[in-house]
Order: structure tokens, then sequence, then C-alpha cells
């Protein structure tokens, strides 16, 4: 029999909206005490409710008489760790960024890596589950990723991911002035004997990779770019930056040795799904990392 873990179950205040407005406006005037950027991190942190469902849109509009619950629930403190950060937890799965330098899953022995210290949370805040791996970041990538916490929800999410998960994007630091606002790159992916992933314009026999790419910004020597995953191929975005005539800054190995953070600067900072079990709407955004932001 599966118990039910109240783990990601806030407590709530509650109010009733006193007048019309904006969501983000209304909350301001009315939580005393509270930071607008605490209230931002509770809002796209799934923490507040109109009328019992969750809203992460700032500017939703609040009637007179709707009403407003909002999370009080302090920082999981049972969950510490410098390289991975818990975004959201229910009792089918979690929600989590991960930063440069751990892997997604073990390789080899005692591998740094996020699915041996979320199995060590869930011991230590005594859930009988595992984390279940759902998809990968590459160890140098950071941000926002799905474990499952039971083999059901995994299954769920592994056959249906195309289905789920509507939203993925990646914002990169790219070398070089990348002239266009956007376009896509579409071509196939295989890897050769040393498993690096090259591309063809032909069919090759591998994998058909499909990304769209938005330029944020760009000065003469970098670009900061977001990119939309339609398929979701080992090193995909690498590849296609690559491609471009501009890698990711830092990448080792499709890079051209421009490294001006001492990082690869990829990172996942949007991830949009429905529920596996509950088919609700989940979604997260993490801001873009500052050190990107720093050379723009």
């Amino acid at each position: 029999m599966k118990r039910n873990v109240n783990y990601g179950q806030p407590l709530y205040d509650h109010y009733q909206v006193e007048y019309d407005a904006p969501l983000l406006e209304y909350l301001l005037q009315t939580i005393k005490g509270q930071s607008r950027s605490k209230i931002k991190a509770t809002l796209q942190g799934r923490g507040i409710k109109v009328n019992g469902k969750n809203v992460t849109q700032f500017d939703f509009p609040l009637k007179k008489g709707m009403k407003l619950s909002i999370s009080k629930t302090k920082r999981n403190d049972l969950f510490k760790s410098r390289y991975v950060k818990l975004v959201y937890e229910d009792q089918h799965l979690v929600v989590v960024e991960k930063n440069v330098g751990i892997l997604s899953m073990a390789a080899g022995h005692s591998s740094l890596n996020v699915k041996s210290v979320l199995d060590q949370y869930f011991l230590k805040s005594h859930q009988k589950c595992r984390a279940h791996v759902v998809h990968r970041l590459d160890r140098d990538t950071s941000g926002l990723m799905i474990y499952a916490k039971d083999i059901e929800t995994e299954q769920i999410l592994e056959h249906e991911w195309h289905q789920i998960v509507y939203d993925r994007r990646y914002v990169a630091v790219l070398s070089g002035e990348v002239v266009n606002e956007g376009g896509t790159i579409a071509n196939w992916l295989k890897d050769n004997k040393a498993y690096v992933t090259y591309s063809s314009e032909v069919d090759n026999g591998g994998k058909y990779a499909v990304t769209h790419y938005h330029t944020l910004a760009r000065t003469t020597e970098h670009s900061l770019v977001e990119f939309k995953l339609e398929t979701g191929r080992k090193n995909q975005i690498r590849v296609h930056a690559a491609d471009m005539g501009h890698p990711v800054c830092g990448d080792s190995k499709y890079g051209n040795g421009d490294d001006p953070l001492h990082r690869l600067c990829l990172h996942a900072y949007l991830l949009c799904f429905y529920h596996p079990v509950t088919k609700e709407r989940m979604e997260f955004e993490t801001p873009i990392p500052t050190s990107f932001k720093s050379l723009f």
C-alpha cells in the first residue's frame, strides 16, 4: 500500500479579494513584511492559489470576492545540497534545479550525481521512495529537471514525454555576434565511434533533431540566445549552436576555445508540463544566470 507524503503540501493563509487588481500588485499591497522578490518567488514556486487553483501569472486579473490562498510553508530544511536546489515536490515527483558540475545520475563509482542526492534526502525525510531518472542534463549544463518518485510516474513520463512536456527552453551564451533575430535548425544527429555527435543535412541513420532559437542580446563578442527544443537529442543544442557558426561558450567538445565564464554557458531555465498523474499544468522558470547577463 502506498503512503501519501505531505512534503510539498504547504499550509496556507487565506484571504478574500477586496477589490479588482492584477495579482502581483494586489499581493504587494496586501501582504505586509514580505519583499517583492519573496512574493515573486512564492508565485513562481506555485505557492499561490486563486479560488483553489495554482496561479503563477504575475498579472492574473483578480476580481472582488475571489478566494486567495498564500503558502506560509518555511523552506525545506531537510534538503541541503550545494549542487541541487529543490524547486517543487509532491508525492509523485520532484522538480530540481541542478548546478554545474554534477551528473544527472551515477556513472562509475562514487560519482557526484543528482539521483543519489535525492535518494539520501528521501531516506532522511522518511519517504519510502527512490528518485527515478526521466531525462538528463549534461554534467556542465545547469537548470531544471524532473525526477519521478515511483515507477508508475516514471513510466508515464518516459512513454508520454512529448505529450506531457509542452515547453522546454534553454538559454546560452554563444561565441560571436548572432545577427539573426531567430530561426530554426533541423538536421540528423548521430554519434561517431568516439561518441562525438555530428550533424548531417541528409538522413545518415541518426535521429532527426529540430531546435528553434531566438536572440535575446548581443555584443560583437558574444550573444545571449534562447533555445526551444522540438526534439530532445543528445548534445542537440551544443551541436546546433556549432552548426550556426556560434558554438556555446566554454564547450570543450564542440566549441572554439571561447570560454569567458570558465563554464559551459548553457542553462535549462524553463520547464512546462502536464502533471503525469493529476494532469495539472506545471510551469517552472529559473532566472537567467547572473554571470550570463554580466557579459551584456
